[in-house]
């Protein structure tokens, strides 16, 4: 449940309209033609009712620009915008800063570090376990609909994304616990663990 009293001023506006122009080009992972930023707004709305306030919402919204829009000169321009608070869980939040490609699982593990180290706040927190349910949840819609096919649009296979969802969720129960979303993202993993194909699920973290 949203917090009591919470309003969305200008600071919001001004993230969204931001958001919306850095990410225009780019379409919601797996192959679909849907504008990114609809995954934005969906974090967003997630990391209200889990009881964000504001800068939670900023944090959400902002949360895939250094991934995907620029490095730490995107960085930069989030810490000019809206403050050192929101780009530090941005940073935190991201699995890279630009830079040479690195490998699917190593992205992951290092988000996942960042996710347990000490620095990753409660608002870093809240804001992960709405992205994470939203992609897993994405993911799970995509498989119901399009069948097994559906891993083919993605960067990994299926036992990776169940071993990372399952990690995240580890993570958000021990750091993070009453989240509701962090409750769901479980829900949407145990269904996920149906789609990883016969003798696949096991894999070392």
């Amino acid at each position: 449940m949203a917090t009591p009293g919470i309003r969305l001023g200008t600071r919001f506006v001004e993230a969204v309209a931001w958001v919306t122009e850095l990410h225009a080009d780019q379409s919601c992972r797996g192959g679909s033609d849907v504008p990114f930023v609809s995954h934005l707004l969906a974090v967003a709305a997630l990391t209200l009712e889990d009881g964000g306030d504001e800068t939670d919402v900023l944090i959400a919204l902002c949360h895939d620009t250094v991934e995907d829009r620029g490095g730490e000169p995107t960085l930069a321009e989030v810490r000019r915008r809206f403050g050192p608070e929101v780009a530090d869980a941005v940073a935190l939040l991201s699995d890279s800063r630009g830079g040479p490609p690195v490998p699917w699982r190593d992205r992951k593990e290092r988000l996942l570090s960042q996710l347990r180290d000490v620095e990753a706040t409660e608002r870093v927190l809240r804001v992960a376990a709405a992205d994470k349910l939203h992609n897993a949840r994405t993911l799970l819609v995509t498989l119901n609909r399009e069948g097994p096919r559906a891993w083919e649009q993605r960067e990994a296979a299926p036992q990776d994304y169940v071993w990372f969802y399952g990690s995240v969720g580890t993570i958000l129960a021990a750091r993070y616990p009453g989240s509701a979303n962090a409750a769901a993202l479980e829900c949407v993993v145990a269904e996920l663990v149906a789609w990883v194909p016969r003798g696949q699920l096991a894999r070392p973290a």
